[in-house]
């Protein structure tokens, strides 16, 4: 059916989730007299793999928080990049600000942007690291999700302020709708293909209830416009975040019923626009924390690689097959094949590092 087959009916579609999927934020702190971070250490850890031309990185303890320091700096000038499950730290003993967090998309949708702070807030206290100056927000990402099993909109349908548009389409389908670029830039995108794709957050799964037809309305707010709207600390995010958003969905963008009006600021709303204004309105009756099953994801990784060896099984049993003038080779043969393949570039020791490399990685949900 076309797209104006389809305006001409209501879109099937439900509210799933709003969150926070990406918050950073700029800290000022200091070295207290009893700080057990050093920063000269640090530099010593980062030299030694720097010398050993170590890609990956060294994983440091600092009180109740662990840490994997990266061989490399931050592209905006931080000597150092911590990193584990729940945040992404890029600090400097002179930079300023010191340090520079940002606070992971799972960990966001697990806990929550304020626990999250709050719990950064409780280590900085508890290496002995202390405040100068107020946090301040660089950038949040606002995120309302939708199942959306048949879309019914275009880039036509869309009406913004911002200058820059593009869309993204995979054979032929878009996927993607992007609007403006800096301070503000909006972007409507299947989800389930950008898992698949690129971001591989399978628990959302068990977070919307449903595995298809997700699609995301997603706004990345960087600090100018935040800070039209009075949000510089965490406190103001919940207190003032309704008025930025409303904003946003009110004035700087709306996904439209396109009609013959050549005035686009007078074509109607889209249902799922509407809906989205009246979640907006909601905002301050919304949580964001929600049980992620730490055991099913690492199921579900399992099996995604599960999958990904059965297609390499395939390929190998093809190339068998022509090797040795064959028209079939079952699984096992094939199996056995793929072991004898494995062991003869398999080398112990460096099977038990790597192994122990990506443990340590898992755990620290990197």
């Amino acid at each position: 059916m076309s797209i104006d087959a389809l305006a001409q009916t209501r879109a099937d579609f439900r509210f799933l989730l709003f969150g926070h999927d990406t918050v950073q934020c700029a800290y000022y702190l200091a070295r207290g007299v009893h700080c057990i971070v050093d920063f000269s250490e640090i530099a010593l850890h980062k030299e030694r793999l720097r010398h050993a031309k170590q890609r990956e990185g060294v994983v440091l303890r600092y009180g109740s928080q662990a840490f994997k320091l990266q061989a490399y700096g931050s592209g905006s000038g931080y000597p150092f990049v911590l990193e584990n499950a729940e945040l992404r730290i890029e600090c400097g003993e002179f930079n300023n600000p010191s340090f520079f967090v940002t606070f992971r998309s799972q960990a966001l949708w697990q806990y929550g942007t304020q626990a999250l702070h709050q719990r950064f807030m409780q280590w900085v206290d508890e290496v002995g690291l202390v405040s100068v100056k107020p946090p301040s927000l660089s950038r949040v990402d606002f995120t309302f999700d939708y199942h959306l099993p048949e879309r019914d909109f275009d880039l036509a349908s869309f009406v913004s302020l911002a200058g820059k548009d593009s869309q993204y389409r995979e054979n032929g389908t878009e996927q993607t709708f992007s609007f403006g670029k800096g301070d503000v830039m909006l972007r409507v995108y299947d989800k389930i293909s950008e898992i698949a794709q690129q971001s591989d957050k399978v628990w959302f799964f068990p977070l919307w209830g449903v595995e298809a037809g997700v699609w995301r309305i997603e706004w990345q707010v960087r600090k100018a416009l935040l800070k039209r709207f009075g949000i510089r600390t965490m406190d103001d995010l919940f207190e003032r975040q309704a008025d930025c958003l409303r904003y946003l969905a009110a004035e700087h963008d709306s996904i439209s019923r396109p009609n013959q009006d050549s005035n686009r600021s007078r074509w109607p709303l889209h249902p799922l626009w509407t809906d989205l204004l009246t979640q907006i309105d909601a905002l301050e009756g919304l949580g964001v924390y929600r049980e992620i099953d730490a055991a099913a994801v690492l199921q579900e990784r399992l099996m995604r690689v599960g999958i990904s060896l059965y297609g390499y099984a395939k390929r190998v049993a093809a190339i068998e097959c022509i090797q040795q003038r064959r028209d079939f080779i079952d699984l096992d043969e094939t199996l056995e094949r793929i072991g004898r393949l494995v062991y003869r570039i398999h080398d112990a020791p460096t099977w038990k590092s790597d192994v122990e490399k990506r443990i340590n990685d898992m755990r620290l949900g990197l």
